[in-house]
């Protein structure tokens, strides 16, 4: 160990320890300057978006036949009202191609003997009944099969009987059919000693399918227990429903920039989640949001509060992926126009009683973009504003709280993390259409897809926080010029410099626990950890270029900065390297000369380019290799990838495979098998969807 190497040490534990600690008690600061934000924070309403989520939702209804068809579903009706109340030109509802769908119209459960009550209505709680039940009509005694499990089965005779089971109905009703009983009677939950009274979004499907009931927990183990006893129990069911036909409604707007070339922001939220499932957190919260940010926004421009920005901002009210993808798929010119999409989906939760977090769920690498950074910095700004700084407890305690008059007072509670999908963002940041897009989420939340998300769990602070977030986030890259641009810049950096700190953070630790056996390939794969988040932090500043590409002086700072993120990676490693070669020592080994293997030189070698057949596609488009003949996909397994979806977003025409597989192993906790990948990658050459 020489003493450069410590001087470096020294200096990365200074920068890391600087990286970690809290920010400047007295220095909140956000992108727009303060007058705007003063602006934006005041013209937003939590009570506003809290009465859209009450008239979208205000209880989870049996959905009328009218609606259905060349009807208009009435969340989407209430958003264009209201799109065309506030003056919003050229709102309107895209319609696309649907098909069929399960529709309840009456659901009865009566108990006929001993006792005569109703057990469950579909009128009263429209989960109750289970989507797909099919027309019955039925009197037949209840019998208890535990979960529904084979082995609950055993020695009972449930012909023509309804079971009564502690699973979930869309789990227990096929093989409870099978073996003859009529219906299905559940009251599963993975949530019933938090949430005793919330049923599940469920249903049933199959060739055999008949009926299914939903009961409470608390309902359903005072049934369970009656039976245990003995009892003899018989009821009556009563169920009609039909299929009816549909079409994917999208209520959408646009704020127009100054600037028609400039590009556009799209805001999107998915108002629709099945039709029979209907949520005030999920996701009506989010539709209700992005509805009041296109309010607060329109208004102060109207006004002249704040000047209207160079790019536009879109709005899309989507049926969750069902609608998104027709739509992207509809407008690809736009797409080649449009610089990120910020998804706002369940984002109205109350967060302390739910022990929940309101999460900013990043970009992955496939995606590097400065829009994260952006979002970032407002998701700061309301954690630190409103939050009690005992630093500050002898002047201003709270530095800007930021509540609604009739929410909660509670501190921000916030996260940022790492990229999830299952959402509509997903759509933009598919490979085919490679749109950046960011997601907004309270999580934990104990009460979506239940029938306990009702707006009795939202809160109007935290709605108005997440409308302030979403409209200053959009406006202020919607409204970046030169200046701004090199203030993302510089913020991105920021922000990165603690990723990176991170990252050696992460690498150091596991270093430390190998062994002799596996030194080498822990050495191999802690240095990608750094070389992948570096190539990473790279391209998130210099996506930042595309705000203002003919701009000297942002072009200048982008240069200083990506000179300094490589000093800021050679330091690390440097850091890195020091501790690989104290590993070796204390196992008796000898330093990794990281040779690639055979395998490694193949795949560092194949460099995939996307082909024109993909961008003739879709959303989901690689799930086509599933098409392939059965000996060609046995002779290219490939279980072991951490997620597919990214490996396909990583194909730009300049990451080899094995690159690939660093940045995998980087973002996910399973390790991707690297042959895995290589036979992945064939079988999309194979469905012309890449080149090598």
């Amino acid at each position: 160990m020489n003493k450069k190497f410590y001087l470096i040490l020294v200096i990365f534990v200074i920068s890391v320890t600087t990286v970690f600690s809290q920010y400047t008690p007295f220095y909140q600061w956000t992108l727009l300057p303060q007058n705007q934000m003063d602006e934006i924070v005041g013209e937003t309403s939590g009570e506003t978006s809290l009465h859209h989520a009450i008239e979208m939702v205000g209880y989870q209804r049996n959905r009328p036949a009218s609606e259905y068809g060349k009807g208009t579903f009435r969340e989407g009706k209430y958003v264009l009202e209201k799109l065309i109340e506030y003056g919003i030109n050229g709102a309107q509802i895209e319609r696309f191609e649907g098909g069929q769908t399960w529709d309840g119209i009456k659901g009865e459960l009566w108990e006929r003997s001993p006792n005569k009550k109703k057990l469950a209505d579909y009128d009263d709680i429209a989960l109750s009944l289970a989507q797909g039940s099919k027309p019955a009509d039925v009197e037949a005694e209840l019998i208890w099969v535990e979960e529904g499990a084979e082995k609950d089965f055993e020695g009972l005779d449930i012909e023509g009987k309804i079971i009564v089971t502690s699973g979930f109905v869309s789990r227990v009703h096929n093989l409870a059919v099978q073996k003859g009983a009529v219906g299905v009677v559940g009251f599963g939950s993975s949530r019933e000693l938090k949430a005793p009274l919330a049923i599940p979004s469920s249903g049933i499907r199959g060739a055999n399918a008949t009926f299914g009931f939903y009961l409470t927990p608390r309902e359903g183990y005072k049934l369970r227990d009656r039976l245990i006893r003995g009892e003899i129990i018989k009821v009556h069911a009563v169920v009609e429903s039909e299929m009816l036909p549909y079409d994917l409604q999208i209520p959408t707007c646009v704020l127009p920039g100054t600037d028609p070339n400039a590009g556009e922001i799209i805001l999107s939220a998915h108002i629709y989640e099945g039709y029979t499932k209907q949520g005030a957190n999920d996701n009506v919260s989010g539709s209700a949001v992005i509805l009041e940010v296109v309010r607060a926004l329109n208004q102060m421009f109207e006004d002249g509060r704040l000047q209207r920005p160079k790019r536009g901002i879109r709005f899309i009210w989507v049926p969750e992926y069902s609608g998104t993808a027709p739509w992207v798929n509809a407008h690809k010119d736009l797409m080649e126009q449009t610089l990120c999409n910020i998804n706002l989906d369940m984002v109205g939760l109350h967060l302390k009683s739910n022990n929940s977090f309101f999460s900013l769920m990043r970009t992955t690498f496939g995606n590097p973009h400065y829009i994260n950074d952006v979002m970032e910095n407002y998701f700061v700004y309301m954690g630190e504003v409103n939050r009690e700084i005992l630093a500050n407890r002898s002047a201003e305690k709270i530095a800007n709280q930021i509540i609604a008059p009739s929410g909660s007072d509670d501190p921000f509670y916030y996260q940022i993390e790492q990229h999830y999908g299952a959402s509509d963002h997903e759509v933009f940041n598919h490979w085919s259409t490679h749109v950046p897009g960011v997601m907004f989420i309270t999580w934990p939340d104990l009460y979506y897809h239940t029938s306990e998300d009702i707006p009795n769990k939202l809160d109007p602070t935290q709605m108005k926080r997440a409308a302030i977030i979403a409209a200053a986030g959009a406006y202020t890259v919607a409204s970046a010029d030169e200046e701004m641009a090199v203030s993302i810049a510089n913020t991105t950096f920021s922000y990165a410099s603690k990723r990176m700190g991170i990252e050696i953070a992460r690498a150091l630790g596991e270093l430390k626990k190998s062994d002799k056996e596996n030194f080498n390939t822990e050495c191999k794969k802690v240095l990608g950890y750094l070389e992948t988040t570096y190539n990473n932090e790279l391209a998130t500043v210099l996506s930042i270029s595309e705000l203002t590409p003919e701009s000297e002086k942002l072009q200048n700072q982008l240069d200083v900065l990506t000179t300094s993120l490589k000093q800021i990676f050679n330091s690390n490693k440097a850091v890195l390297d020091g501790q690989m070669e104290m590993t070796a020592a204390k196992l008796g080994v000898e330093i990794p000369s990281f040779k690639l293997t055979q395998l490694e030189k193949q795949a560092n070698e194949l460099i995939p380019i996307t082909t024109n057949e993909l961008k003739q596609s879709g959303f989901r488009v690689e799930r086509s290799i599933r098409e392939l003949p059965e000996e060609t996909t046995v002779k290219y397994p490939y279980r072991n990838i951490a997620n597919s979806t990214e490996l396909c977003a990583l194909i730009n025409g300049k990451n080899s495979a094995l690159d690939m597989k660093k940045m995998l192993d980087t973002q996910y906790k399973n390790e991707s098998d690297l042959q895995s990948i290589l036979n992945y990658l064939e079988l999309l050459k194979l469905k012309g969807l890449v080149s090598f």
